[in-house]
């Protein structure tokens, strides 16, 4: 086996701190967007400080793009397309960075709110594979949208400033458990009993349900939220508190979301970093990821390919041969996180094909499960492209699979973006505790990631 080097072992002073220095802008990054609209927003800003521009602006005019400019598309706020168009024609292809910006948690039903003996409590859904007693006993914030009948929309953020309150999820004393303990890790927490407690004075001029009513007229007075508002919200419940630096040497990262945040972001600031191109170049952050990329705002929506058409037809002559020949040249990297090495639990590793901290940009040839059920198997032509590309541009890179064979698996975007005949791999980053509320990730490899999507989109 190929001894993969420390990523930390061939940095100077010099690259140390820019190393540190990226992953403050990054822990600020997933400290603060703790939703998809939170993630589209800050990229949108992020990108216009660059000079991109609104494509929906350029279609209303009937304006015309070429080489050099720089235009995004955005889906309903929960998705996000950004293209810095190359010198060749976009028939030539693209080169593309996907990931998604959705994260494990909890949402808040369609009808959440209700007192039981003087407590008030949301009612909640979980998103995506969690486990399910991780969640128990932690302050957690609400990010979220409410919009109201007359199409009103009130951001929602409550946990996260000093000064705000938090909520949480409560959990069986030990004193008492001993009938839950014995349940097995995906009993022990109901995904029914995941309610979120939010308040307890009774009001004093209400008759019935005086806690309840005390809560709804508090989020009537601070929101000009009503119950039935709550209908058409779109309430997330994550943990609360900002990304700190982990370890005694400050060398990792804990936060909520690094799954798929840390790729999105690193992705994002490698697309913003080019200035010229032959090739498109493409930024593609979606939705619904942790639940099988469904929906408008998922990666199986036609969003991505019609602003691709949309696009074309602002550039040159659209026909829809092009737009296909388009999609058949490109190359992706889906970029997706990977399960780390963790020493508590080495059993589910085989060693040799297993991803480890500070060993860089980590590449999948393939996910799935199992007898690669579900997977996209990435061509050895293009990996051997990958390989000369990252050796050539001293980015630290890694390969891996998710765990052992029969162990379990998982998938990303990649074998959707394959549907196109174009060549795509799964390349990210490596996460312990991965779909927990708090994941850690190495800085290295955020710094690698970083460099190795640069190295792509300047070279692929």
């Amino acid at each position: 086996m190929a001894k993969i080097k420390n990523a930390w072992e061939k940095y100077d002073d010099a690259a140390m701190q820019a190393c540190f220095s990226f992953n403050e802008e990054y822990k600020k990054f997933i400290s603060s967007c703790k939703s998809e609209r939170e993630c589209v927003s800050e990229s949108v800003r992020f990108a216009e400080a660059k000079g991109y521009r609104d494509l929906e602006e350029v279609i209303k005019t009937n304006g015309k793009l070429s080489a050099g400019d720089k235009v995004y598309a955005i889906n309903m706020d929960k998705a996000l397309a950004l293209f810095h168009i190359g010198s060749e024609p976009l028939e030539a292809g693209m080169k593309i960075l996907g990931a998604h910006i959705d994260s494990p948690r909890i949402d808040l039903k369609q009808n959440p709110v209700y007192e039981d003996n003087e407590l008030v409590l949301f009612d909640t859904h979980y998103y995506g594979g969690v486990k399910k007693y991780q969640w128990v006993t932690l302050p957690l914030a609400m990010h979220g949208v409410v919009v109201k009948k007359d199409g009103t929309k009130i951001n929602v953020v409550i946990g996260e400033d000093d000064c705000d309150p938090v909520v949480g999820i409560s959990d069986l004393l030990v004193h008492l458990s001993a009938d839950q303990l014995q349940k097995t890790g995906a009993k022990v927490v109901e995904g029914e009993d995941l309610n979120v407690l939010v308040g307890s004075i009774p009001a004093k001029d209400a008759e019935k349900e005086k806690s309840k009513a005390a809560i709804l007229n508090l989020l009537k007075e601070k929101y000009n939220i009503e119950e039935e508002d709550f209908v058409s919200a779109e309430i997330e419940v994550v943990p609360a508190g900002k990304a700190r630096d982990y370890g005694l040497d400050r060398s990792m990262v804990m936060g909520y979301g690094h799954d798929d945040r840390v790729c999105a972001y690193t992705s994002l600031m490698a697309q913003l970093e080019i200035e010229e191109t032959d090739r498109t170049c493409v930024c593609l952050l979606v939705d619904k990821e942790e639940v099988g990329s469904i929906g408008a705002t998922g990666m199986q929506s036609r969003f991505f390919e019609n602003t691709v058409a949309e696009l074309m037809n602002c550039m040159e002559a659209y026909t829809e041969l092009k737009v296909r020949r388009a999609l058949k040249n490109s190359v992706m990297l889906s970029s997706d996180v990977s399960a780390a090495y963790d020493p508590n639990y080495p059993s589910v590793n085989e060693m040799k094909n297993t991803a480890f901290f500070g060993h860089g940009l980590c590449f999948n040839k393939y996910t799935g499960s199992r007898g690669k059920g579900g997977c996209n198997d990435a061509n050895p032509e293009f990996i051997a492209k990958l390989r000369d590309i990252m050796d050539s541009n001293e980015v630290t890179f890694q390969t891996s699979e998710l765990g052992r064979v029969d162990q379990g698996g998982g998938g990303t975007i990649a074998y959707i973006t394959a549907q196109y005949n174009m060549e795509v791999i799964d390349s990210g980053i490596a996460v312990q505790n991965m779909h927990a509320p708090w994941e850690v990730v190495s800085k290295a490899d955020v710094y690698e990631a970083y460099k190795g999507y640069l190295a792509f989109l300047k070279n692929a």
